[in-house]
């Protein structure tokens, strides 16, 4: 019977005493740490290429000298009652960290608590059983075929894109989708990606880092303003969320989407579209893709981070034709970022309706504590008003001028976590826009879990103006 691996460098003279060193050291430096189970005399001495008598002598001589334990059944043991002495000296105390939040309303993140994990872990023995070979080696850049083609079927069925698994490259989230993009523009010798005046920092970072421009496209009530596209000098495309603005939660409308793709044709750019809480809708009807209006200038990007968790580190880029290969190229021939197997777990969960189910169950979910937050902030604070409600896991709670952060900072002595609008402003938007826009929060209500939501709603509402 094989056991596990220890690895000893023999100290002193003779095979005995170096070894009984050799472990009596590892258990005082706490390397060895108590209830810790040793390999078998047998399999130790097989490894260390000595008598087992050797390593039985040892061990029951550090079993005399309290080291270790033996009992029938449960093997050689370091004994509890040896405690580990570190053999550096004790490192001087770090500063105090900021005392983390008691409630979290930070957006960004779904209920992690409600992740399928019964039925995910059945398509994982179903999608396992059915693995061919193949599926443990490297994979395919473009991600395994069993997830492309359930994931063409889902996004024509559900979101409306023209999407064919050859047009299809699987990806690990949304970040690294657009940095492979970042990379193909650049190639093309693009010099500057317009994106929204309200968005995250780490994607502006990323897009900067990568060498291209980022222009803001001022946004309003009716969503992002497509038709300034055409007084931007030298842009060669432009990242959108269409559906669901992040994080105001306006969605483009009918006419700016048309200006965007008449952008898009006529100057030959292409539109970046993140398809941001596509599935997420409350009180209106859906609103489908913007890559179903023109599939060779737009490329969709869909993840799995909000419909079922960000861990999973899945996601998905629908391609003009065209930029297939140049996409691939820039992944490398091999995918080396999403496992195998979580894409046919993935594939299997689509394909079953266990991705719709989750998808229909949160959304009922997530429009009850939506509700709830609503109708709380009417009763206790009704000065402060809801916007970006109609989608999505956030709303946004615009408060009186000059308020936000004294609410920021109120928030943070209550143990609340939320954001303000201000992050997410563009730092090259046009200063009168900044300081003409709105003070507000950004607050996550799908976030917290069961027990502590009601204590997150409370302090959120008492630490309203």
């Amino acid at each position: 019977m094989f056991g596990a691996d220890l690895h000893l460098d023999l100290i002193g003279p003779g095979l005995r005493a170096g070894l009984t060193d050799a472990l009596r050291e590892a258990i005082r430096t706490g390397r060895l740490v108590p209830g810790t189970r040793l390999p078998s005399s047998r399999s130790l001495a097989a490894d260390l290429g000595v008598a087992r008598n050797t390593v039985a002598d040892t061990y029951a001589e550090l079993v005399a000298e309290g080291w270790l334990t033996a009992r029938q059944g449960s093997g050689t043991r370091v004994a509890k009652r040896a405690e580990p002495r570190s053999a550096a000296p004790t490192a001087p105390r770090a500063r105090p960290t900021q005392r983390r939040p008691t409630y979290g309303l930070l957006p960004g993140a779904p209920t992690l608590a409600e992740f399928p994990r019964t039925q995910w872990l059945k398509a994982a023995r179903r999608a396992l059983t059915a693995a061919p070979n193949d599926a443990f080696n490297y994979g395919d850049a473009l991600g395994r075929v069993e997830l492309r083609t359930a994931l063409a079927d889902y996004l024509a069925r559900a979101r409306g894109v023209y999407a064919e698994p050859d047009r299809i490259v699987v990806c690990a989230g949304f970040h690294h989708g657009l940095t492979l993009m970042a990379q193909v523009l650049r190639a093309r010798r693009v010099a500057a990606l317009a994106v929204e005046s309200y968005g995250l920092d780490v994607y502006r970072d990323l897009l900067t880092s990568a060498g291209l421009r980022i222009p803001p496209v001022y946004v309003d009530e009716h969503g992002a303003r497509t038709d300034d596209l055409t007084g931007l000098s030298a842009v060669g495309a432009a990242l959108l969320t269409p559906a669901h603005q992040y994080p105001t939660g306006v969605a483009l409308t009918p006419q700016r989407r048309t200006a965007a793709v008449d952008w898009a044709r006529a100057t030959g750019g292409l539109i970046l579209e993140d398809d941001y809480d596509g599935e997420f809708r409350y009180d209106r009807q859906p609103v489908g893709a913007l890559q179903g209006l023109d599939p060779e200038r737009v490329v969709y990007f869909g993840t799995a981070s909000k419909s079922l968790a960000p861990g999973l580190r899945l996601g998905w880029m629908v391609l003009p034709k065209e930029l297939v290969p140049e996409v691939v190229a820039a992944k490398g021939d091999i995918d080396y970022m999403s496992s195998a197997l979580e894409q046919l777990t993935l594939a299997e969960f689509i394909a079953s309706g266990a991705y719709d189910r989750q998808v229909r169950t949160m959304r009922v979910r997530y429009r009850r504590r939506r509700d709830e937050l609503v109708t709380a902030l009417a009763r206790r604070a009704p000065a402060v008003r809801v916007t970006g409600m109609a989608a999505g896991l956030q709303v946004v709670l615009e408060l009186p001028p000059g308020t936000e952060n004294a609410v920021v900072q109120a928030a943070a002595r209550q143990g609340l976590a939320v954001a303000p609008m201000a992050d997410f402003r563009h730092e090259l938007a046009d200063a009168d826009w900044r300081s003409a826009e709105p003070d507000g929060l950004v607050v996550n209500y799908a976030a917290p879990s069961d027990s502590a939501w009601a204590g997150a709603l409370d302090a959120l509402c008492g630490v309203m103006p």
